[in-house]
């Protein structure tokens, strides 16, 4: 048995849907008289948010102030959880606190342990809240500040959490089974085979990107090295102290692992200014791609326990610190957001990416609103630790909420810089040119003035040689939330927070990558379980270690070739990071609501159907530009057939001529994949529709795997805490 856990104590009924009150023994609801205060309470949240929504959306002077921004945020994450979460609790999912989850009845110590809800909620946050709402925000601040932010603000509430909430539950209802393994018992062998195939090929892709992201912000930073490197040690010394050394003493533990943390985080600091030590954690891509390959196997083969979950815990305590200090930097200093509402780049001629601002504003900004990686995660390690399934509303819908903040936080801290800056930090030099004096001239000709003195002096204060051509995002956001906590906490200490926000990233973005190599190795053992049923359980040690090698062999792969590659490597692959990412999420709703109508809730049908529908819209239509658009910087073919003509006509430099051979093979690499996803995509679309179908018209349809039910004997009520 886990530790900290006690037998069950009566169950109190817990408040539902508005003035509802659930009674888990069986199933019903008692209206209540409602009170007319907290009626008036939300009346005036609503209210508010729509002032702020409103001044987000109406204003079109030169600057609005990011106070708005918080309010909006803060309103409509409150409402979208208080109200929508609970009426899909208690009316279309229905909840059952006293039913066993897979952790309560599969307790095997290393993937099934009963777990804090406080401890799953860190790892499931840690897990999900990865690059996605970093990056994306910052680089669709391309197109404005209004596209985006509305995205990630109804997006989250209508679609993202109810992905993350949906999944997660039926997940515990199947014992917690992966995606892919959900699709193949949900929807037959047609769609289940093609959205195997495709969650595996799309998880190998987002891994690797991940990986690729972290290098580069650890990459000659001391700093952020050392400090992720002594999470590490710090998780295993939490974890058997939380299981060995004082079971059940989870605040005793979160305040060791926390005050270590912050111990980690200032020594990083030390040994970045001490030129004897600095060279122990100053490495190249290359070294840190195969330190980040044998993490990621370790983190998939040890006990849960040990390493990951509580790692996972305690990164979130400095995801959510950082964001929460970033929002009371906001509130203090109330910054004014200086990109306009729209720029003229939603026309498609944007410097830092090609593509109109329909579908890409919504491909780019990815898990901020909505992201398929996080249906493996609620599918793969999270179910296989909640220990009452009551919470997984508060884990499901809440931790997309919480990331969708970390997304509008993100937007913030870009677009209080200066557009001229943002732009000059942001595009490449095959843009705007490579020397200083022709990219300020050419950024300044698009309405955003910018002068080398400028950027000379803002590198400088931050510690870097140069910010021309910093693209990805991660620089550009660093410099924003440099900025803004240098003028809330301390302007001498400017270079300091730079750096601070590099290790910040890179943390954010590692807890992703060991999650989901774990939940990989669990696709992956789900999958060589159909051949060798010995190597699908997850008990079974010698599978463990197999399955674990060869997902790691796959994405390590990738990773390694993309740092020793000068032209890009894995980079060429970036462009189909949110794409693949979103059709992802089309696969969970296509299982989610194939789920909703064979488990007679069909007249809930828009819960998922809806965003479904927006999601094959978009993805489809992002997936058919990138392959056949005519503007070279958009379609991968057509950049091919432009590299190889100017190839063949010796229009291109030596440098270039040598490099262009590996950049055709991308282009074509790209193409194929995006083909690919798309390609499973809608036949996992039509396998739906057509199972559905059958399921209304009462015709032959796979059952539903759903597992008999079995009375908990365990309640989340932990000794001392």
């Amino acid at each position: 048995m886990s530790v900290g856990l006690r037998l069950r104590k009566p169950i109190k009924p817990k408040t539902g849907w508005m003035t509802a009150e659930f009674n888990f023994e069986n199933f019903s609801m008692h209206t209540t008289k409602p009170d007319f205060k907290i009626h008036l309470i939300w009346l005036s949240v609503a209210l508010i948010g729509a002032t702020a929504i409103g001044a987000i959306a109406l204003h079109r002077g030169e600057t609005i102030n990011s106070f708005w921004f918080v309010i909006a945020a803060v309103c409509v994450y409150s409402l979208g959880y208080r109200f929508y979460s609970a009426f899909l609790a208690a009316k279309v999912l229905v909840l059952d606190a006293t039913r066993a989850t897979p952790a309560v009845r599969f307790n095997d110590g290393r993937d099934f342990v009963p777990t804090n809800k406080w401890v799953v909620f860190g790892h499931h946050f840690a897990a999900i809240a990865g690059p996605g709402p970093l990056i994306g925000p910052t680089l669709a601040a391309q197109f404005g500040y209004l596209p985006g932010t509305l995205w990630i603000l109804f997006g989250a509430v209508l679609g993202g959490c109810v992905q993350d909430f949906t999944i997660l539950f039926f997940s515990i209802r199947r014992d917690g089974r992966s995606l892919g393994q959900m699709a193949r018992d949900e929807l037959g062998p047609i769609g289940g085979s093609a959205a195997l195939l495709g969650v595996m090929a799309i998880m190998i892709i987002l891994i690797a990107v991940l990986g690729l992201v972290v290098v580069n912000a650890m990459k000659h930073s001391p700093w952020a090295t050392s400090t992720v490197a002594a999470t590490i040690p710090i998780a295993v010394i939490v974890g058997l102290y939380m299981r060995n050394i004082r079971p059940g003493r989870v605040l005793e533990a979160t305040a060791l692992g926390v005050s270590l943390l912050l111990l980690a985080v200032t020594g990083g600091g030390w040994i970045d200014a001490d030129a004897s030590l600095r060279g122990w954690f100053d490495f190249d891509g290359p070294s840190l791609a195969l330190m980040i390959i044998a993490y990621g196997f370790a983190a998939a083969v040890l006990p849960v326990w040990l390493l990951l979950a509580p790692r996972d815990y305690l990164s979130t305590f400095v995801k959510l610190g950082t964001i929460t200090a970033l929002a009371v930097a906001v509130l203090l200093l109330h910054p004014d957001i200086k990109m306009p509402a729209l720029t003229r780049f939603i026309d498609g001629t944007g410097p830092i990416f090609g593509g109109k601002l329909f579908p890409f504003v919504f491909i780019t900004i990815a898990c901020g609103a909505i992201s398929g990686f996080h249906s493996l995660i609620a599918s793969g390690t999270t179910p296989k630790l909640l220990t009452n399934e009551a919470d997984a509303r508060f884990i499901g819908y809440g931790a997309m909420i919480m990331e969708s903040f970390v997304a509008i936080m993100a937007m913030v801290a870009a677009t209080v810089l200066e557009p001229g800056v943002f732009f000059a930090i942001n595009s490449p030099a095959g843009v705007v040119g490579k020397e200083a004096v022709d990219a300020v001239a050419k950024i300044s000709a698009w309405g955003f003035p910018v002068t080398v003195g400028q950027m000379s002096e803002l590198a400088h204060a931050m510690g870097e040689e140069t910010l021309f051509a910093r693209t990805g995002g991660a620089p550009s956001l660093a410099v924003g939330m440099a900025s803004l906590f240098a003028s809330a906490f301390g302007e001498s200490l400017l270079s300091l927070w730079y750096h601070f926000a590099i290790m910040f990233e890179a943390l954010f973005i590692l807890t992703t990558l060991d999650a989901g190599t774990r939940v990989a190795r669990f696709m992956l053992q789900d999958l060589m379980g159909n051949f060798v049923p010995a190597l699908g359980r997850t008990s079974w040690f010698p599978g463990v270690l197999l399955s674990s090698g060869l997902v790691v062999a796959a994405w390590g792969y990738f990773l390694y070739m993309g740092t020793i590659d000068p032209l890009g490597g894995i980079n060429s692959l970036w462009p189909l990071f949110g794409i693949a990412n979103q059709m992802l999420s089309t696969i969970a709703l296509c299982v989610a609501t194939t789920i909703l109508v064979k488990t007679g809730k069909s007249r809930y049908f828009w819960v998922t159907g809806g965003p479904l529908a927006w999601l094959l819209i978009i993805t489809s239509t992002a997936a058919l530009e990138k392959l056949f658009s005519p503007e070279v910087r958009v379609g991968f073919l057509t950049h091919a057939a432009d590299l190889s003509g100017r190839l063949l006509d010796g229009k291109l430099s030596a440098i270039q001529a040598a490099s262009a051979p590996q950049l055709i093979f991308n282009d074509y690499l790209d193409a194929g994949l995006t083909l690919l996803f798309l390609t499973v995509t809608w036949v996992l679309a039509l396998d739906t529709m057509r199972v559905i179908f059958n399921i209304l018209t009462g015709r032959p349809h796979p059952p539903s795997t759903e597992s008999p039910r079995e009375p908990s004997r365990l309640v989340e009520d932990w000794v001392r805490d």
